[in-house]
């Protein structure tokens, strides 16, 4: 079990990695700029600080618990937007719009992800 946890762990982050960095880069939406590389930076360490603990607690709960997993995603992707909001407000240069940024970023990759899943 460990090395599929480990395995799901990385697997995650780096999906997430490619396709948040790539929201970035190419949306046109308010609230984010083309190529600041300092706001790339922060895009990336956000994110490397909270999907691993979404995923370790999605993992969690599956394991150890009854919950519904849909039930269980939701407070942990409503986690992940608010923390990375927090951030994004705190310290971006050129996303004037950290919560509608951070929101739309996750609900792209969360989607990207589940429409992976699907083609796997």
């Amino acid at each position: 079990m460990n090395t599929q946890l480990l395995l799901s762990l990385a697997i995650s982050l780096v999906l997430t990695l490619v396709f948040e960095t790539a929201f970035f880069l190419v949306t046109g939406i308010p609230g984010a700029v083309k190529r600041n590389k300092k706001d790339l930076l922060l895009v990336i360490m956000v994110n490397v600080l909270t999907n691993p603990v979404v995923v370790l607690l999605y993992w969690l709960s599956a394991l150890y618990t009854n919950w519904n997993r849909t039930l269980v995603k939701i407070p942990l992707e409503i986690f992940a937007v608010l923390t990375e909001w927090l951030y994004y407000r705190k310290y971006a240069q050129t996303i004037k719009k950290p919560f509608l940024f951070s929101l739309a970023a996750n609900a792209f990759s969360f989607t990207a992800g589940l429409l992976l899943q699907l083609i796997i």
